[in-house]
């Protein structure tokens, strides 16, 4: 079984809601899985030591993409975070109406790929109320625990 870590940004709680669904499905595969709001780590060597490292990230900002707020100081110190070789996948929460739909999750995935990480199970970005988005999580959930 896996060791995972979630680490997410939310500032509405539809990202934090969509991180303790996930971690509820992995768990319930019989996986270790910690989440932890972006916020309370740090970056250096953050995805050292787990098998997969998954990223939520809600997305603001009409002109421009802007990163959850808590979620920005880890983003501009992800060079530390020793992606290099390691699984990640990445998901968030945002509004279709936006120029940048989930921008957060485009931005966070290029950064990972750059870094050398797997990132695993494509790119999951949630429109609206998560809860109406119960089937598109369970189902890149488990196209992400099937490449773990």
């Amino acid at each position: 079984m896996a060791d995972v870590l979630m680490v997410y940004g939310s500032t509405t709680g539809n990202t934090e809601w969509v991180a303790e669904e996930i971690a509820k499905q992995m768990k319930g595969a019989g996986h270790t899985v910690a989440v932890k709001g972006a916020g309370s780590v740090t970056a250096d060597g953050l995805c050292q030591g787990h098998d997969l490292v998954v990223f939520g990230c809600s997305t603001w900002g009409q002109d421009e993409i802007e990163l959850q707020e808590d979620f920005v100081p880890l983003f501009e110190a992800f060079d530390s975070i020793g992606a290099n070789g390691v699984k990640t996948a990445v998901f968030g929460c945002g509004d279709d109406d936006y120029t940048y739909f989930c921008g957060a999750v485009d931005a966070i995935t290029e950064k990972l790929e750059k870094l050398g990480s797997k990132v695993v199970g494509g790119k999951l970005k949630i429109n609206g109320d998560p809860g109406d988005a119960r089937d598109e999580i369970k189902s890149w959930t488990d196209g992400v625990l099937a490449a773990v």
